[in-house]
């Protein structure tokens, strides 16, 4: 037997938690909020077929099915819009993601904080509250123990950290692994779905996701959260980003109102709809915060600590893939662990196995971030005409929307090799492909 702790009890660090409970390894979450309430996760997110098959690989049964009934309904496609609404072209789901029965391989748009709530029910006794890290020690034998800032402290057999981007146990553990500002800031805006504004939302903007280039150095991202069953808590999240000049400084700073107000100057003359959207939207569900993105690390020895998600890979929401890469890390460690505890394979081979796959698929993911960061903020007038011009061919012919959109969803959710079903209920299909990393 051995003792997990993990630090941070965000949607990497409580899946990792499910799985391990799910499979008898004994875990312990220390969070640095005071209540399970005090986090507000008031944004949709995009689950891909990565995040799927990861969560139903870490989820009981009656947890997984929970995620199902509370996600929001798929579909939609995603639309590249001009500011005057006019679609350049619009990508349909079969090529965002090849077409399945098998629910662990489907996306799932989900509320943040819905989803944080089923990753918390069953873990009472496992997350503790009012916990932040400061530090750890390793005694003789290896084993960590982690200092909290009210003077207690926590010893395990293994420590991780997803602890975020800012990640404290990063900082100790990898000092070498840096993160930078990717220049760029995101305000969230969420725009209420009733009766009344569906009768005035243009009809691409009430469905799927859609991003409305602008030509200039901004973009806005829209995505549809309807439950199965539309009600009151149906919503269109919206995100304005933007390079780092185009806000006055520290963006972060300012109110709602203000925020708002300055989305409105720099959105002069894009369509009347576009801007009553941004205008709707109500100044408590209105936020900045800076774009950041890690440095790629060199491989380091491995030992009884480790780190996942944002605080190994963190990148922008740009592409929408750091909730699940965080997903994909949690079901891994999930399964190296697992077998470290039934002897299969020594713990620190198999902490370093999950440490080289995930350097590789997880900076992939921060590649794939920046390089959409950087086209949705294109402002070279030859480069957004040459963009646009690609856009509208890949408009009138699939095969070139397969060509240009398929690697930036289907690609990236790709099964690797060691993703395996063995966890999901007896009547589904198990695939044939080896179960664990490669050694390295």
């Amino acid at each position: 037997m051995i003792n997990v702790v993990v630090i941070g009890g965000g949607i990497g660090g409580l899946a990792l938690a499910q799985g391990l409970r799910k499979n008898g390894v004994k875990v312990a979450v220390y969070e640095r909020d005071t209540h399970r309430d005090d986090r507000v996760d008031r944004y949709r997110l995009a689950i891909s077929p990565a995040g799927s098959r990861s969560l139903r690989a870490c989820l009981p049964d009656q947890r997984w099915q929970a995620f199902l009934d509370t996600a929001g309904r798929p579909g939609g496609g995603f639309g590249f819009l001009r500011t005057d609404l006019r679609p350049l072209v619009v990508v349909e789901d079969a090529i965002m993601y090849p077409e399945t029965a098998d629910p662990a391989e489907r996306s799932y748009p989900v509320d943040r904080h819905t989803l944080r709530g089923i990753l918390l029910d069953g873990l009472a006794d496992v997350v503790h509250y009012g916990k932040i890290f400061e530090r750890y020690e390793l005694a003789a034998d290896g084993r960590p123990t982690a200092h909290f800032a009210d003077g207690t402290s926590a010893t395990g057999d293994v420590l991780i950290g997803a602890d975020g981007i800012n990640s404290r146990l990063r900082s100790q553990y990898l000092p070498a692994a840096t993160r930078r500002d990717a220049r760029a800031f995101g305000v969230g805006l969420k725009l209420p779905l009733d009766d009344d504004t569906r009768a005035w939302l243009p009809a691409r903007l009430g469905q799927g996701m859609n991003l409305v280039l602008t030509g200039a150095p901004y973009f806005l991202f829209t995505s549809v959260f309807e439950r199965q069953q539309p009600g009151r808590d149906d919503y269109l999240l919206c995100a304005f980003v933007a390079r780092n000049d185009q806000f006055p400084p520290h963006p972060e700073r300012l109110d709602g109102a203000r925020l708002k107000a300055h989305i409105a100057e720099l959105a002069t003359g894009w369509h009347p709809l576009l801007r009553r959207l941004i205008d709707e939207c109500p100044v408590n569900d209105v936020s900045a915060f800076p774009f950041q993105a890690s440095d790629r690390p060199v491989p380091w020895t491995p030992s009884r600590v480790t780190a996942l998600g944002d605080a190994m890979h963190g990148m922008p929401p740009a592409g929408g893939n750091g909730a699940n890469t965080a997903l994909r890390d949690a079901a891994l460690l999930t399964h190296q662990l697992s077998q470290a505890v039934r002897g299969e394979a020594p713990l620190r081979d198999m902490i370093g196995e999950y440490e080289a796959e995930m350097r590789e698929y997880g900076f992939q993911a921060v590649d794939l971030a920046m390089k959409t960061l950087r086209q949705g903020l294109m402002s070279n007038p030859i480069d957004v005409f040459f963009s646009r011009s690609w856009f509208r061919l890949c408009s009138m012919a699939a095969p070139l929307r397969r060509m240009t959109f398929g690697s930036s969803w289907a690609k990236i959710s790709e099964p690797r090799a060691w993703e395996q079903a063995e966890t999901r209920p007896n009547h589904e299909p198990t695939p044939t492909t080896p179960t664990t990393p490669q050694r390295r």
